[in-house]
Protein backbone atom coordinates (compact mmCIF):
# COMPACT_ATOMS: atom_id res chain seq x y z
CA UNK A 1 0.00 0.00 0.00
CA UNK A 2 2.56 2.27 0.69
CA UNK A 3 4.13 1.91 -2.76
CA UNK A 4 1.24 2.71 -3.99
CA UNK A 5 0.96 6.19 -2.23
CA UNK A 6 4.96 6.54 -2.94
CA UNK A 7 3.53 6.04 -7.25
CA UNK A 8 0.47 8.42 -6.84
CA UNK A 9 2.79 11.23 -5.24
CA UNK A 10 5.95 10.46 -7.20
CA UNK A 11 4.28 10.20 -10.68
CA UNK A 12 2.27 13.83 -9.72
CA UNK A 13 5.59 15.13 -8.51
CA UNK A 14 7.52 13.98 -12.04
CA UNK A 15 4.93 14.88 -14.18
CA UNK A 16 5.65 18.36 -12.86
CA UNK A 17 9.09 18.63 -12.98
CA UNK A 18 8.96 16.70 -16.05
CA UNK A 19 6.44 19.14 -17.88
CA UNK A 20 8.49 22.19 -16.61
CA UNK A 21 11.79 21.24 -18.10
CA UNK A 22 9.94 20.43 -21.72
CA UNK A 23 8.54 23.64 -21.78
CA UNK A 24 11.81 25.37 -20.82
CA UNK A 25 14.11 22.90 -23.53
CA UNK A 26 11.45 23.65 -26.46
CA UNK A 27 10.94 26.99 -25.98
CA UNK A 28 14.83 27.71 -26.03
CA UNK A 29 15.23 25.81 -29.13
CA UNK A 30 12.11 27.68 -30.52
CA UNK A 31 13.74 30.87 -30.23
CA UNK A 32 17.09 29.47 -31.47
CA UNK A 33 15.12 28.30 -34.89
CA UNK A 34 13.81 32.18 -35.02
CA UNK A 35 10.43 31.08 -34.23
CA UNK A 36 8.30 34.06 -33.13
CA UNK A 37 7.73 34.51 -29.21
CA UNK A 38 3.40 34.50 -30.24
CA UNK A 39 3.40 31.46 -31.52
CA UNK A 40 5.61 29.80 -28.96
CA UNK A 41 3.34 31.30 -25.96
CA UNK A 42 0.22 30.21 -27.97
CA UNK A 43 1.48 26.51 -28.87
CA UNK A 44 4.99 25.31 -27.00
CA UNK A 45 3.87 27.14 -23.46
CA UNK A 46 0.11 26.29 -23.72
CA UNK A 47 0.40 22.73 -24.29
CA UNK A 48 3.51 22.23 -22.72
CA UNK A 49 2.03 23.30 -19.34
CA UNK A 50 -1.05 20.67 -20.01
CA UNK A 51 1.23 18.11 -20.79
CA UNK A 52 1.09 16.26 -17.45
CA UNK A 53 -3.25 16.33 -18.39
CA UNK A 54 -2.65 15.62 -21.32
CA UNK A 55 -0.30 11.89 -20.57
CA UNK A 56 -2.24 11.35 -17.61
CA UNK A 57 -5.63 11.30 -19.89
CA UNK A 58 -4.22 9.50 -22.92
CA UNK A 59 -2.52 6.58 -20.26
CA UNK A 60 -5.43 6.19 -18.05
CA UNK A 61 -7.94 5.83 -21.86
CA UNK A 62 -5.64 3.57 -22.94
CA UNK A 63 -5.25 1.86 -19.76
CA UNK A 64 -9.59 1.52 -19.63
CA UNK A 65 -9.24 3.98 -16.58
CA UNK A 66 -11.81 6.04 -18.09
CA UNK A 67 -12.68 8.04 -14.72
CA UNK A 68 -9.30 9.21 -14.30
CA UNK A 69 -9.60 10.41 -17.99
CA UNK A 70 -12.13 12.35 -17.64
CA UNK A 71 -12.73 13.06 -13.74
CA UNK A 72 -8.45 14.63 -14.22
CA UNK A 73 -9.96 17.47 -16.85
CA UNK A 74 -13.50 18.55 -14.99
CA UNK A 75 -11.85 17.85 -11.59
CA UNK A 76 -9.18 20.12 -13.21
CA UNK A 77 -11.12 23.05 -14.12
CA UNK A 78 -13.04 23.27 -11.32
CA UNK A 79 -9.66 23.12 -9.35
CA UNK A 80 -8.80 26.14 -11.17
CA UNK A 81 -11.70 28.34 -10.63
CA UNK A 82 -12.06 27.42 -6.80
CA UNK A 83 -8.52 27.13 -5.71
CA UNK A 84 -6.04 28.57 -8.09
CA UNK A 85 -8.56 31.61 -7.88
CA UNK A 86 -9.47 31.73 -4.07
CA UNK A 87 -6.37 30.63 -2.39
CA UNK A 88 -3.99 33.35 -3.95
CA UNK A 89 -7.10 36.23 -3.19
CA UNK A 90 -6.70 35.26 0.35
CA UNK A 91 -3.17 36.60 0.12
CA UNK A 92 -3.86 39.88 -1.79
CA UNK A 93 -6.39 41.72 -3.77
CA UNK A 94 -6.77 39.87 -6.79
CA UNK A 95 -8.16 42.42 -9.87
CA UNK A 96 -10.18 40.44 -12.67
CA UNK A 97 -9.87 43.35 -15.52
CA UNK A 98 -7.85 42.05 -18.01
CA UNK A 99 -8.05 43.01 -21.71
CA UNK A 100 -9.90 40.44 -23.65
CA UNK A 101 -11.27 38.54 -20.75
CA UNK A 102 -14.65 38.85 -20.87
CA UNK A 103 -14.26 37.60 -24.37
CA UNK A 104 -12.36 34.67 -23.65
CA UNK A 105 -14.33 33.85 -20.57
CA UNK A 106 -17.62 33.76 -22.33
CA UNK A 107 -15.97 31.65 -25.17
CA UNK A 108 -14.55 28.92 -21.77
CA UNK A 109 -18.21 28.92 -20.94
CA UNK A 110 -19.55 27.90 -24.22
CA UNK A 111 -16.83 25.17 -24.44
CA UNK A 112 -18.28 24.36 -21.29
CA UNK A 113 -21.41 24.04 -22.32
CA UNK A 114 -20.68 22.14 -25.71
CA UNK A 115 -18.57 19.55 -23.49
CA UNK A 116 -21.07 18.55 -21.30
CA UNK A 117 -23.35 17.76 -24.33
CA UNK A 118 -20.66 16.07 -25.99
CA UNK A 119 -20.08 13.94 -22.83
CA UNK A 120 -24.26 13.10 -22.51
CA UNK A 121 -24.19 11.42 -25.76
CA UNK A 122 -22.38 8.75 -22.99
CA UNK A 123 -19.12 8.12 -25.11
CA UNK A 124 -16.57 10.40 -26.03
CA UNK A 125 -15.42 9.44 -29.24
CA UNK A 126 -13.01 10.19 -32.22
CA UNK A 127 -15.84 12.76 -34.14
CA UNK A 128 -16.20 14.20 -30.60
CA UNK A 129 -12.31 15.12 -30.48
CA UNK A 130 -12.37 16.53 -34.16
CA UNK A 131 -14.62 18.92 -32.49
CA UNK A 132 -12.99 19.92 -29.63
CA UNK A 133 -9.88 20.32 -31.25
CA UNK A 134 -11.67 22.78 -34.16
CA UNK A 135 -12.77 24.49 -31.25
CA UNK A 136 -9.24 24.72 -30.05
CA UNK A 137 -7.63 26.09 -33.74
CA UNK A 138 -10.78 28.88 -33.51
CA UNK A 139 -9.12 29.99 -29.97
CA UNK A 140 -5.71 29.89 -31.34
CA UNK A 141 -6.87 31.82 -34.12
CA UNK A 142 -8.72 34.35 -32.20
CA UNK A 143 -6.06 34.93 -29.23
CA UNK A 144 -3.27 35.18 -32.59
CA UNK A 145 -5.92 38.28 -33.85
CA UNK A 146 -6.31 39.43 -30.57
CA UNK A 147 -2.58 39.60 -29.68
CA UNK A 148 -1.55 41.00 -32.36
CA UNK A 149 -3.93 43.89 -32.32
CA UNK A 150 -2.79 44.99 -28.85
CA UNK A 151 0.76 44.59 -29.51
CA UNK A 152 0.02 47.31 -32.54
CA UNK A 153 -2.17 49.14 -30.55
CA UNK A 154 0.94 49.32 -28.23
CA UNK A 155 3.33 50.12 -30.48
CA UNK A 156 2.06 52.98 -32.26
CA UNK A 157 2.07 54.29 -29.17
CA UNK A 158 5.75 53.92 -28.19
CA UNK A 159 8.07 52.08 -31.01
CA UNK A 160 10.90 51.99 -27.86
CA UNK A 161 8.62 48.95 -26.02
CA UNK A 162 8.71 47.13 -29.46
CA UNK A 163 11.99 44.40 -28.45
CA UNK A 164 9.95 44.74 -24.81
CA UNK A 165 6.74 43.79 -25.92
CA UNK A 166 8.17 40.71 -27.80
CA UNK A 167 9.84 39.40 -24.54
CA UNK A 168 8.45 35.77 -24.28
CA UNK A 169 7.70 35.47 -19.96
CA UNK A 170 9.04 31.80 -19.58
CA UNK A 171 11.89 31.60 -16.65
CA UNK A 172 14.93 30.25 -16.90
CA UNK A 173 15.13 29.31 -20.14
CA UNK A 174 18.86 27.73 -20.99
CA UNK A 175 20.50 29.49 -23.63
CA UNK A 176 23.06 26.95 -23.82
CA UNK A 177 21.03 24.73 -26.63
CA UNK A 178 22.52 21.57 -25.48
CA UNK A 179 20.85 21.91 -22.26
CA UNK A 180 17.55 22.27 -23.99
CA UNK A 181 17.69 19.38 -26.04
CA UNK A 182 18.95 17.66 -22.68
CA UNK A 183 15.86 19.33 -20.88
CA UNK A 184 13.77 18.48 -23.98
CA UNK A 185 14.33 15.01 -23.72
CA UNK A 186 14.02 14.43 -20.06
CA UNK A 187 10.99 15.73 -20.40
CA UNK A 188 9.98 14.15 -23.06
CA UNK A 189 11.16 10.48 -21.11
CA UNK A 190 9.42 12.10 -17.86
CA UNK A 191 6.01 12.63 -18.68
CA UNK A 192 5.38 9.14 -19.65
CA UNK A 193 6.90 7.53 -16.79
CA UNK A 194 4.94 9.45 -14.51
CA UNK A 195 1.69 9.44 -16.00
CA UNK A 196 2.83 5.18 -15.52
CA UNK A 197 3.44 5.84 -11.87
CA UNK A 198 0.41 8.08 -11.32
CA UNK A 199 -2.18 6.06 -12.96
CA UNK A 200 -0.73 2.84 -11.28
CA UNK A 201 -0.72 4.74 -8.13
CA UNK A 202 -4.18 6.60 -8.64
CA UNK A 203 -6.39 3.38 -9.33
CA UNK A 204 -4.63 1.12 -6.20
CA UNK A 205 -5.33 3.87 -3.61
CA UNK A 206 -9.16 3.90 -5.74
CA UNK A 207 -9.22 0.32 -4.88
CA UNK A 208 -7.69 0.58 -0.70
CA UNK A 209 -10.25 3.28 -0.60
CA UNK A 210 -13.07 1.91 -1.77
CA UNK A 211 -14.04 4.55 -4.16
CA UNK A 212 -14.36 4.64 -7.65
CA UNK A 213 -11.47 5.77 -10.34
CA UNK A 214 -13.39 8.35 -11.32
CA UNK A 215 -13.27 10.20 -7.77
CA UNK A 216 -9.27 10.15 -7.91
CA UNK A 217 -8.89 11.43 -10.86
CA UNK A 218 -11.67 14.50 -9.78
CA UNK A 219 -9.98 14.72 -6.53
CA UNK A 220 -5.91 13.97 -6.20
CA UNK A 221 -5.47 13.38 -9.51
CA UNK A 222 -6.83 16.71 -10.92
CA UNK A 223 -5.35 18.56 -7.68
CA UNK A 224 -2.19 17.53 -8.27
CA UNK A 225 -1.84 18.17 -11.91
CA UNK A 226 -3.56 21.60 -11.27
CA UNK A 227 -0.61 22.74 -8.40
CA UNK A 228 1.68 24.23 -11.23
CA UNK A 229 -1.39 27.00 -12.18
CA UNK A 230 -1.67 27.21 -8.30
CA UNK A 231 1.76 27.76 -7.02
CA UNK A 232 2.12 30.41 -10.02
CA UNK A 233 -1.01 32.04 -9.08
CA UNK A 234 0.46 32.07 -5.14
CA UNK A 235 3.73 33.25 -6.30
CA UNK A 236 2.28 35.91 -8.34
CA UNK A 237 0.12 37.45 -5.46
CA UNK A 238 2.48 37.59 -3.17
CA UNK A 239 4.27 39.63 -5.72
CA UNK A 240 1.52 41.55 -5.98
CA UNK A 241 1.09 40.42 -9.73
CA UNK A 242 -2.31 38.66 -9.22
CA UNK A 243 -4.01 40.33 -12.05
CA UNK A 244 -2.94 37.44 -14.47
CA UNK A 245 -5.06 34.63 -12.53
CA UNK A 246 -7.65 35.27 -14.43
CA UNK A 247 -6.08 34.40 -17.23
CA UNK A 248 -4.12 31.82 -16.62
CA UNK A 249 -7.17 30.02 -15.19
CA UNK A 250 -9.17 30.79 -18.11
CA UNK A 251 -6.67 29.56 -20.78
CA UNK A 252 -5.82 26.10 -18.40
CA UNK A 253 -9.42 25.70 -18.10
CA UNK A 254 -10.07 26.16 -22.18
CA UNK A 255 -7.34 24.08 -22.94
CA UNK A 256 -8.27 21.17 -20.70
CA UNK A 257 -11.57 20.44 -22.65
CA UNK A 258 -10.43 21.17 -25.85
CA UNK A 259 -6.61 19.86 -26.28
CA UNK A 260 -6.34 17.59 -23.91
CA UNK A 261 -9.94 15.60 -24.13
CA UNK A 262 -9.68 16.82 -28.07
CA UNK A 263 -6.55 14.52 -28.38
CA UNK A 264 -6.98 11.99 -25.65
CA UNK A 265 -10.28 10.58 -27.45
CA UNK A 266 -9.22 11.42 -30.93
CA UNK A 267 -6.90 8.47 -29.89
CA UNK A 268 -8.98 6.27 -28.05
CA UNK A 269 -13.05 6.90 -26.94
CA UNK A 270 -13.77 7.22 -23.64
CA UNK A 271 -16.78 6.05 -22.07
CA UNK A 272 -18.23 9.28 -19.05
CA UNK A 273 -18.70 7.42 -15.72
CA UNK A 274 -22.33 8.32 -14.73
CA UNK A 275 -21.24 10.00 -11.64
CA UNK A 276 -19.74 12.59 -13.70
CA UNK A 277 -22.33 13.32 -15.56
CA UNK A 278 -25.11 13.65 -12.37
CA UNK A 279 -22.96 16.05 -10.11
CA UNK A 280 -19.19 17.14 -11.49
CA UNK A 281 -19.94 18.31 -15.02
CA UNK A 282 -22.59 20.67 -13.29
CA UNK A 283 -19.92 21.94 -10.67
CA UNK A 284 -17.69 22.34 -14.31
CA UNK A 285 -20.44 24.34 -15.86
CA UNK A 286 -21.31 26.54 -12.53
CA UNK A 287 -17.80 27.59 -12.04
CA UNK A 288 -17.39 28.51 -15.78
CA UNK A 289 -20.49 30.61 -15.16
CA UNK A 290 -19.46 31.93 -12.26
CA UNK A 291 -15.56 32.78 -14.22
CA UNK A 292 -17.69 34.78 -16.34
CA UNK A 293 -19.29 36.85 -14.12
CA UNK A 294 -16.18 37.68 -12.57
CA UNK A 295 -15.07 38.56 -15.63
CA UNK A 296 -17.85 40.72 -17.07
CA UNK A 297 -18.10 42.26 -13.92
CA UNK A 298 -14.42 43.42 -13.71
CA UNK A 299 -14.24 42.20 -9.65
CA UNK A 300 -11.56 42.82 -7.72
CA UNK A 301 -11.78 39.64 -5.56
CA UNK A 302 -10.29 39.86 -1.85
CA UNK A 303 -10.19 37.83 1.39
CA UNK A 304 -13.79 37.35 1.89
CA UNK A 305 -13.93 35.92 -2.21
CA UNK A 306 -10.72 33.82 -1.06
CA UNK A 307 -12.59 32.29 1.74
CA UNK A 308 -16.14 31.55 -0.02
CA UNK A 309 -14.20 29.99 -3.37
CA UNK A 310 -11.74 28.40 -0.94
CA UNK A 311 -14.85 26.93 1.44
CA UNK A 312 -16.47 25.12 -1.62
CA UNK A 313 -13.81 23.44 -3.35
CA UNK A 314 -13.43 22.02 0.11
CA UNK A 315 -17.32 21.27 0.40
CA UNK A 316 -17.20 20.01 -3.49
CA UNK A 317 -14.21 16.85 -2.35
CA UNK A 318 -16.42 16.21 0.94
CA UNK A 319 -19.81 15.75 -1.54
CA UNK A 320 -17.65 14.11 -3.74
CA UNK A 321 -16.40 11.00 -1.40
CA UNK A 322 -20.07 11.00 0.03
CA UNK A 323 -21.61 10.51 -2.98
CA UNK A 324 -19.67 7.54 -3.77
CA UNK A 325 -19.96 6.24 -0.86
CA UNK A 326 -23.89 6.12 -0.61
Amino acid sequence: MLFSYAALLGGLALLIFAGDLLVRGAVSIAQALGIPTLVIGLTIVAFGTSAPELFISLKAALDGVSGVAIGNVVGSNIANVLLVLGVPALIAATPCNESGAQRNALFMLVVSVIFTALCFMGTLNFYAGIALLALLLIFLADSVRATKKHRKENRAGCKANETEEDELDVESVPENKAIAAVFLILGLIGLPLGAQLTITGATDVASSWGVSDAVIGLTVVALGTSLPELATTVMAAIRKHSGVALGNVIGSNVFNLLAIMGITVTVIPIPVPEQILVYDIWVMLACALLLYIIAAKRLCLGKVWGICLTAAYVAYIYVVFALDFL
